[in-house]
């Protein structure tokens, strides 16, 4: 009697509404899976037509092009002799739903729509999407004609139920059902269900790993099982990095697992099972008649086919691994790097240009494609062709390869340092020094000319020519002059990007990276349309403290000692007059608190739900050791009228790598007005009414 099983999961490098690329990387995991001996292959959520469709999956073309791939699956003859799980939009009495397809030689055995939503953070699939509310229902599912005449049905299950071969029982959740309080595996393990699949697009976030593994360890921890869980992997063509991470686990173990951060398109995963180790770990913990007697069974399909073989004594299992997380600094260096270069390769551009102002956060972004350029190289070395041939396309060469980072960062990476009156000699060395050690191609741009020139213009119209406040100027104009030469950097940033290559006679163009951190993007800490205009930010979605940890990190990783100057210098916009050929300026003295402060209130803000009096009210106990009630009180107050001003800034900021759980950004994770009112009066009252109450009680 055969008792062992192979298993496969899968992450996939998907891309929204790239059809065809898309079935070519899910045939390539059947193969592989097929090669290793698995007779299951599970696949990431939505895998056909992508998880980032968005308002597009509103589209017929959508779930056209989608029931094409699936045709194009089924008469494949990759797909032939495994069970193949695959992901795509389905419309069923004219709903759309979110589903899996399981399929078998050319015949659909089961439709599983989704049945708990993702619908909130990132996640909109609501819009979309219904759920399937009729729990262990099962309805005739009417194949359209094309899918009719390749597997000679007319109708096929669709609803809430599972596939039962001649071995064992297989149950899916998708994604979001993993996280949920009443997900489906618990009900599906008390009714005999023994391998459980899920099929996610989970996005990366910083300090996110260990979460998705401890629940994947606990679903079969309590009352056994088998659980595999598929990933997309990459940038499907938004501001989610999706990391990977495919996993298979045993009663509460995992035995085999993907990476989070990789170049390739397709990695499979798969591990051997012994079925008795589950029965008999449910032998002894699990008893569904002593729990529960309404649990509804579950609805099974059978199919007449086998994942274990006849003779399998000599096949060994997958024993127990222990999962190294990376700290926070490396997933800094590999998640934005990876997106970076999926972003590269398929918007079709020759490289990135940004503009390296010797602080930390340009540095930043300078080190994350040093990072992907090591990534790369690394990836040619190994022997991957696939990233050697979209290396080619990028550098228009298809005969290069390349040799070292240093080397490639040099053809792919342009930094500029934007020289005004008021930079100073010591970034003017810093970003100098830096460009030099990551190899990157650096130019020194000044600026002065074309801000005279604007200066020029205001002064031949108005007659008045504004001055700094370090000269007598007023707020007004100290501010006007700071954005003006914000601005002609992005101008100037745009114009380099464009040209430079053209210039070399080199073709193409090339991407403008932003450079403005979380924090900074919380309290509108930047010029609108200056440098933090950009065609993608890599770390818009980290915060100032995790840059300088993740620069001490690069420092001693990629051998960067310049970075150390960085690191110890003060913040500065530069923006103003120096003092004395010394920067006066630094950017917590203008913000009014420091980035540690700013980091704890941008999580209350997002994460804990507070407005500015809930706040406080956190705030006077975490802080109560160097703030008096009245200080707090002043430090929400500012904090809340920055942020309230400065908020339609972030309308127009650059799309950014998502890594926060914290992010401001507008376009879909943190819905808010851009207009408020910004005296706040109620809330703020109800601050000076507790301020007050706790000096009477002091008194």
């Amino acid at each position: 009697m055969g008792r062992k099983v192979t298993l496969a999961t899968c992450s996939l490098n998907q891309w929204a509404l790239d059809f065809d690329g898309n079935l070519e990387r899910i045939l390539k995991s059947i193969e592989v899976a097929k090669s290793r001996g698995a007779k299951y292959r599970l696949g990431p959520e939505l895998e056909i037509c992508g998880y980032g469709c968005g308002d597009h999956f509103y589209e017929s073309d959508t779930l056209l092009h989608s029931f094409q791939v699936l045709q194009s699956l089924l008469e494949s003859p990759s797909t032939q002799n495994i069970i193949c799980d695959v992901g795509m939009p389905i419309m069923h009495h004219n709903v759309r739903y979110n589903c899996r397809v399981l399929f078998l030689n050319r015949k659909i055995l089961l439709i599983r729509p989704k049945m708990l939503m993702a619908n909130n953070g990132n996640y909109r699939e609501l819009r979309w999407f219904s759920p399937w509310n009729k729990l262990r229902q099962v309805e005739e599912y009417f194949l359209p004609r094309m899918l009719q005449e390749v597997t000679g049905q007319d109708t096929v299950p669709f609803g809430d139920c599972v596939l039962s071969t001649k071995d064992t029982c297989i149950g899916s959740e998708i994604c979001a059902e993993l996280w949920h309080p009443r997900s489906p595996h618990i009900d599906m393990s008390l009714d005999g269900v023994e391998i459980f699949t899920n099929s996610s697009a989970s996005h990366h976030e910083l300090r996110k790993a260990d979460l998705r593994v401890d629940l994947i360890k606990a679903a079969t921890r309590k009352s056994g099982g088998i659980y595999l869980y598929a990933n997309q992997k990459g940038c499907d063509g938004d501001r989610l990095y999706y990391d990977g991470c495919a996993m298979l686990a045993i009663n509460g173990d995992i035995v085999a697992r993907g990476g989070q951060f990789s170049l390739d398109d397709v990695e499979v995963v798969t591990a051997t099972f012994d079925l008795e180790d589950v029965r008999s770990y449910r032998g002894e913990t699990c008893h569904p008649h002593l729990v529960s007697p309404s649990i509804l069974p579950c609805h099974r399909v059978k199919v007449d086919f086998s994942l274990s073989g006849d003779d399998d004594v000599y096949l060994p299992t997958h024993q127990p691994i222990t999962w190294q997380f990376h700290t926070p600094e490396e997933e800094i260096s590999l998640g934005p790097a990876c997106w970076l270069w999926d972003y590269l390769r398929r918007s079709g551009q020759a490289g990135f240009l940004v503009p390296l102002s010797g602080g930390v956060d340009s540095s930043s972004t300078a080190c994350i494609v040093y990072s992907m350029c090591v990534l790369v190289c690394r990836a040619v070395h190994d022997g991957s062709n696939q990233v050697l041939e979209d290396l080619h396309r990028v550098v228009s060469d298809a005969s290069y390869c390349p040799q070292e980072p240093r080397e490639l960062c040099g053809r792919v990476f342009t930094t500029c340092y934007m020289d005004s009156e008021n930079s100073s000699e010591d970034t003017h060395n810093r970003a100098k020094e830096l460009a030099n050690q990551i190899g990157s191609t650096h130019l020194t741009i000044n600026i002065e000319l074309a801000v005279k020139g604007m200066l020029g213009i205001f002064s031949m119209v108005t007659g008045k020519w504004p001055s700094f406040r370090a000269n007598g100027g007023s707020a007004r104009e100290n501010l006007a002059l700071q954005n003006i030469q914000a601005r002609i950097r992005m101008v100037l940033a745009y114009l380099f990007a464009q040209l430079s290559l053209w210039a070399q006679g080199r073709p193409g163009g090339l991407l403008v990276l932003g450079s403005a951190n979380v924090d900074e993007s919380l309290t509108g800490y930047f010029t609108k349309y200056d440098c933090s205009s950009a065609d993608i930010n890599p770390i818009g979605g980290i915060s100032k403290t995790d840059l300088k940890s993740f620069l001490h990190y690069c420092t001693d990783h990629f051998q960067l000692p310049s970075l150390r100057g960085i690191l110890a210098a003060p913040p500065t916009a530069e923006l103003e007059p120096l003092t004395d050929g010394q920067v006066s300026q630094t950017d917590e003295t203008d913000m009014g608190m420091t980035y540690a402060e700013l980091s704890v209130m941008g999580r209350l803000r997002k994460i804990s739900k507070c407005g500015p009096y809930s706040m406080f009210c956190k705030l006077i106990h975490t802080w109560k050791e160097t703030l008096s009630p009245m200080q707090v009180a002043l430090t929400v107050k500012h904090f809340f009228r920055r942020y309230s001003v400065n908020r339609h800034k972030m309308t127009t900021i650059t799309p950014s790598y998502h890594a926060e759980s914290y992010s401001p950004d507008d376009n879909r994770f943190d819905l808010r007005p851009f207009l408020y009112n910004t005296r706040w009066s109620l809330q703020f009252r109800c601050i000076d009414d507790q301020v007050s109450k706790m000096e009477e009680g002091e008194a």
